[in-house]
């Protein structure tokens, strides 16, 4: 079970961990104390149905399709290995500071559209979790629920770190130099896991 689990938590996590425009959201979010739960629930629930998609589909279509499994396998591995090359690149330049917004708080009807469509309307969410997650979940066979366990499990851990740990991380991620360790963090972990797929299954 731990083979296919932490595998599922480590990728879940550092695909998530870039901060787009949904985490960025949700940490301003955090940062108001506005309708926090129901934001972090919002984007975790997303995020598992998104998965749960992915790890189902993909273990169906395999059987069907043999090639499908290497093509996507490979195919996964140049995305981490570009995933990774901007996360460095993006380091190496320097990342700007958040910029967290104190404007009005709005009602939690207003609040959910957004996070909805901050979520929904990505076509980077379906690539990380329905492509890149359901492929690589296919190399763990039986065991594929407990690598999107993993993947899911990280989900709720990460937003719910980021929306009520916001008022600690809100003075880190002010500098620049945060934004660099994050990035070279990230890279590192999409590489290790892209040389995995390559190399080790």
């Amino acid at each position: 079970m731990t083979t296919a689990f932490l595998p599922g938590f480590a990728l879940g996590f550092s695909l998530i961990l870039a901060i787009g425009a949904q985490n960025a959201f949700v940490l301003r979010q955090g940062i108001r104390r506005a309708h926090v739960f129901a934001v972090c629930l919002t984007c975790a629930v997303s995020d598992a149905l998104l998965i749960a998609l992915g790890v189902s589909s993909f273990s169906v279509v395999a059987e069907a399709l043999p090639w499908l499994t290497p093509a996507f396998r490979y195919g996964g591995a140049a995305f981490l290995i570009v995933y990774g090359a901007k996360a460095f690149w993006a380091a190496w330049k320097g990342a700007d500071a958040l910029a967290v917004g104190r404007d009005g708080v709005g009602s939690l009807r207003a609040t959910i559209l957004t996070v909805l469509a901050l979520t929904w309307l990505n076509p980077h969410v379906y690539l990380d979790t329905v492509v890149l997650l359901g492929s690589i979940s296919t190399q763990y066979g039986e065991n594929a629920v407990w690598f999107g366990a993993g993947a899911v499990t990280s989900s709720f851990v990460f937003f719910f770190s980021l929306g009520y740990g916001a008022q600690l991380l809100a003075p880190l991620f002010a500098r620049p130099r945060a934004w660099q360790i994050l990035d070279v963090f990230v890279g590192l972990v999409m590489w290790a896991i892209a040389y995995k797929l390559i190399f080790l299954i």
